[in-house]
């Protein structure tokens, strides 16, 4: 099949009537995945730290240094959120949190040798781009080596966070302080050569145009036909809740632009396996909806969220809720882990 082009791509998105471009969305990804099933991952996101000095206008989680809600976990809360996860099913552990200005690598491998020796069994889906590249400059190293130190500890993935819209303009306007959108790209890149998969995101929803989507999907297309470490993509909404970008910018939240971009992301993203539906982003009827434009998994179960909690917005699921979601839309659920192997079929 012919690969869209940018142009192709911008029009498809802005002018192509909704259940059209749906539809055309669905019959790729039925190429893609003809045995009909969905899948999802049982996991729980930790975030260590909200301390960070990066301020991004649309996070509604982090806090400054000295902050009386600041906090830093330490490895008897890790052992503790864990306990719980193991015994609610988890099989997957994401780390994450602020752009500490002062923790040094060891904190960080510490945490993932931790996961490795005391919980053998839960695979380690750590440390965003930008946390990666703050390690780096805090330790006086470089981001190869930082990321050698982590996979040494157990580090098995990297998540896709960070990326907001990969362009520029967009990123001196929510999140000046945060590193260029080429860094970001480096990290994975990086990460990609050293055998390390990783996922690709999107938080979209406040300055973006449809044209500055397409050129993240294009960026995010070009570097996997370099590399193919990346192994899904996964889009949500800007929450403006208790954020300083919300007071300045009306949100864009409907359902229709959502599943535009999946739709979007399963035809231009055609060297990625896998598109996410955001459930616990999107609610649970326009995720299973979106199991019908592009998307073959229904992202994660979650068992613990903070970052969208802290800006409005939490859903929760059980594991046998999610099951009946993708059977009530015409699928076979399986549960998988973070490299998209099957646990369990339903």
């Amino acid at each position: 099949m012919k690969r869209l082009t940018k142009a192709e791509a911008i029009k498809l998105f802005k002018s192509e009537p909704l259940l059209s471009l749906g539809r055309h969305a669905h019959d790729t990804r039925m190429s893609v995945h003809p045995e009909h099933v969905v899948s999802f991952v049982m996991d729980t996101n930790i975030n260590y730290t909200n301390v960070c000095d990066v301020g991004c206008l649309f996070c509604a989680f982090y806090r400054p240094k000295g902050h009386k809600d600041a906090y830093v976990m330490d490895l008897k809360e890790l052992r503790n959120k864990l306990d719980a996860a193991s015994e609610n099913g988890v099989t997957t552990v994401l780390l994450q949190g602020g752009m500490h200005p002062d923790l040094k690598l060891d904190y960080y491998t510490s945490f993932i040798s931790f996961i490795r020796d005391n919980y053998p069994g839960m695979h380690i889906h750590a440390f965003s781009p930008p946390e990666i590249i703050r390690m780096a400059e805090v330790s006086a190293m470089n981001v190869k080596d930082v990321i050698a130190e982590l996979r040494s500890a157990g580090l098995m993935s990297i998540p896709g966070g960070g990326a907001e819209v990969l362009v520029e303009r967009v990123r001196k306007a929510i999140s000046p302080a945060k590193p260029p959108v080429d860094a970001w790209l480096s990290v994975m890149e990086t990460a990609h050569g050293m055998g390390i998969p990783t996922t690709a995101t999107m938080m979209y929803g406040h300055v973006e145009t449809p044209e500055e989507i397409v050129e993240h999907l294009d960026r995010l297309r070009k570097l996997q036909d370099k590399t193919h470490g990346f192994t899904a993509f996964i889009a949500w909404d800007f929450k403006p809740a208790n954020t300083a970008l919300g007071k300045k910018i009306t949100a864009v939240h409907s359902a229709e632009m959502y599943l535009r971009i999946v739709a979007l992301a399963r035809l231009y993203l055609d060297n990625f396996e896998n598109v996410q539906a955001s459930w616990s982003s999107q609610g649970k009827d326009i995720g299973q909806l979106s199991l019908y434009f592009g998307a073959n998994d229904l992202g994660s179960l979650l068992f613990e969220e903070n970052v969208m909690r802290l800006a409005g917005h939490r859903l929760v699921a059980q594991r046998d809720e999610i099951v009946q979601l993708i059977k009530d839309a015409g699928f076979t659920p399986v549960q998988r882990n973070t490299f998209y192997d099957t646990l369990k079929v339903f």
